[in-house]
């Protein structure tokens, strides 16, 4: 398809993070750590919560669905970022673009849905501690993860089909290091007002989803008891908020590398570790598992 002399199906190029430092190869060592880590510590509380008795319970049921989400989130993206940093290429298909924008919209969006409906769970463990296992059955925790993971796909097919097929008439650079939407629609030579403002409702009604579920009389007592919990909501939304709420005149495009590196590599990193730090069965689970090994490795 052609608009004016430009082709719709024509490559990108990705300006990156890297170009906007005087140390880029400092900046590729600390994303290259963060990523091992992330993938190492979300890793590991997929397996002490599969192995460990303690933690088959439908709080750490959830918790696991959100390491699955945090490792193929961050390796959506970060991967390709490294690998052409090394290659010292820039270059990204229409195809792949297309592909990394639905697995982002998807993967973010089935978080964002499962972080708000996992506020559900903490707030009948807090207000209704009894019904508990009435209330998170194991039916009802199978719903939730289906509900986020389809509402994330919906997320997925609905946007990238919509954010793709507007002529990119301007120039092929993208300046960002990844095809997030907002970086993609600057590029359009048609007006996009009435997609950005249908994607802004959409983010503020996901945005309410997590604080709809705790009820004023809760919410207090909630907040007070769920800080882990909320301290992840509020980092992982609060980013996204800036990038997709926020009217574009307030934010540069280094700001808006900034804060999308924000949420889309340091969170899946710090999810793992600011819920397990703070839990005592998870650190128990830890103790023990390395205890085992260690009792393995003497008796070798």
């Amino acid at each position: 398809m052609e608009w004016g002399n430009y082709s719709m199906y024509a490559d990108f190029v990705l300006l990156g993070l890297f170009s906007s430092t005087p140390f880029p190869w400092l900046l590729f060592a600390l994303i290259l750590l963060v990523f091992i880590i992330s993938i190492a510590s979300n890793t590991i509380m997929l397996i002490l919560i599969y192995v460990d008795s303690r933690l088959h319970n439908p709080m750490y049921f959830l918790l696991s669905q959100l390491s699955i989400m945090d490792i193929l989130y961050i390796s959506t993206i970060v991967p390709k970022m490294l690998f052409d940093q090394v290659m010292g290429q820039r270059a990204i298909s229409f195809a792949n673009c297309t592909a990394q924008h639905f697995l982002y919209l998807t993967l973010a969006g089935a978080e964002f849905f499962l972080l708000g409906l996992m506020s559900y769970d903490r707030y009948v463990a807090i207000c209704s501690p009894l019904r508990y296992s009435e209330l998170m059955s194991r039916k009802v925790c199978l719903l939730i993860v289906v509900a986020a993971w389809l509402g994330g796909s919906v997320d997925g097919f609905l946007l990238t089909p919509v954010t793709m097929q507007f002529p990119f008439c301007a120039s092929r650079e993208i300046n960002h290091f990844f095809c997030e939407v907002p970086a993609l629609l600057k590029l359009s030579c048609v007006d996009t007002s009435a997609y950005e403002t249908a994607m802004y409702v959409c983010c503020i009604l996901m945005l309410l989803i997590p604080f709809s579920v705790i009820s004023a009389e809760g919410r207090q007592k909630a907040v007070a008891t769920c800080s882990s919990h909320m301290l992840v909501v509020s980092l992982f939304y609060g980013a996204a908020m800036y990038t997709y709420v926020l009217p574009h005149s307030y934010h540069s495009p280094e700001q808006d590398k900034a804060v999308s590196a924000f949420y889309t590599i340091l969170t899946p990193m710090l999810n793992p570790l600011i819920y397990s730090l703070r839990n005592k069965d998870v650190m128990g689970a830890l103790h023990k598992a390395l205890g085992r090994w260690t009792l393995f490795r003497i008796k070798v």
